[in-house]
């Protein structure tokens, strides 16, 4: 029995490198995950282009990658396909006691800090994080799930009434993704702002009503309920503030370059706005793997780039440059 796999390590911001090693060996309550698909998330191109993000920073060869999913090899869930929820919470803090698993001050969190991700062959994982997917579901969409839940936590962070509008600034894959959540959830009207043209069609496709650049955002008169800013930028956040509405709901769950993020006081206190920050998500999978299984959100037509393991370095310069929707690295091809 072969017991080595191959790992992909980000050794310096803008390198990686292929290694071999040793398989890892599930603990106690854990299993062991052959790898199948790995979406290419926003903070991995922070980690690719900066070497870190926020506080975190690059202090050894680290594998990126907590979009994932693949099959279980033993154990209770032996031959299952399953979507790898990619934070691991102490459970035992009064932030985990309340519910709030996401802002467990100890939570490992897969390709980040010290904890490898899923851009290797095998991960040994534990077992209550593993979510069992149904089988018409592709590699790809039970790595998409993550994006999927973050998605959804950012929706309930936002109190969206039904019938209610709402505008998404920011439209790459978890934009697109909250375009159909907020679909899903019946809403009356979504205003898309975005400045590629291709995610702009993606937007139309996805459900908005109003797509707009955000040199057209700039002139929109009318204003919506809540509006969700997912590019990570000051602008976005400020024609998100500018869209909402008095008294209306601003949910910031893009991550800036830069570890800050400003905009005009004036106008978020003169219109009395309140502002909500996405922390990644809650115990959101069984909501997302429900969704997904009655078609009413779809994930399979996001992916734009699909990239072997040994050419993920390339896949990641694209997916910096925005090119497409959303790149997957298939590791199951080169198993």
């Amino acid at each position: 029995m072969n017991t080595t796999m191959k790992a992909l390590r980000l050794t310096a911001p803008g390198e990686f490198e292929l290694v071999e090693e040793p398989r890892p060996e599930p603990g106690p309550g854990e299993s062991l995950v052959r790898v199948s698909a790995v979406g290419v998330c926003g903070s991995d191109l922070h980690w690719f282009g900066q070497g870190g993000i926020g506080d975190a920073v690059l202090h050894r060869p680290l594998v990126l990658g907590h979009e994932f999913g693949g099959t279980v090899e033993g154990g209770s869930l032996d031959g299952r396909r399953v979507a790898v929820d990619p934070a691991i919470p102490d459970n035992d803090c009064p932030r985990c006691r309340e519910g709030n698993t996401n802002l467990c001050p100890q939570v490992r969190f897969a390709g980040h800090g010290a904890t490898d991700g899923g851009l290797r062959e095998y991960v040994a994982w534990p077992t209550a994080l593993l979510h069992p997917v149904p089988d018409g579901f592709s590699p790809a969409t039970a790595a998409i799930l993550e994006p999927l839940g973050v998605a959804l936590h950012g929706f309930d962070l936002g109190h969206v009434r039904f019938a209610s509008s709402v505008a998404i600034v920011g439209c790459g894959p978890i934009g697109l993704l909250e375009i159909q959540v907020a679909r899903a959830a019946g809403v009356a009207s979504v205003i898309a702002v975005e400045p590629l043209a291709h995610r702009r069609t993606a937007a139309a496709k996805c459900g908005a009503d109003i797509v707009l650049t955000p040199e057209e955002a700039k002139q929109h008169r009318g204003e919506v309920d809540v509006a969700f800013e997912v590019a990570g930028t000051d602008d976005a956040v400020l024609t998100s503030m500018t869209l909402v509405r008095p008294g209306g709901r601003v949910v910031l769950a893009g991550i800036p370059d830069e570890d800050k993020t400003s905009f005009p006081a004036a106008l978020a206190r003169r219109k009395g706005l309140t502002i909500a920050m996405v922390r990644r998500m809650k115990d959101v999978y069984p909501r997302a793997i429900d969704l997904v299984a009655r078609g009413v959100v779809e994930l399979d037509w996001l992916v734009s780039h699909r990239s072997p393991l040994a050419e993920a370095a390339a896949a990641f310069a694209g997916a910096v440059r925005r090119e497409g929707l959303k790149t997957v690295i298939e590791v199951e091809r080169y198993v």
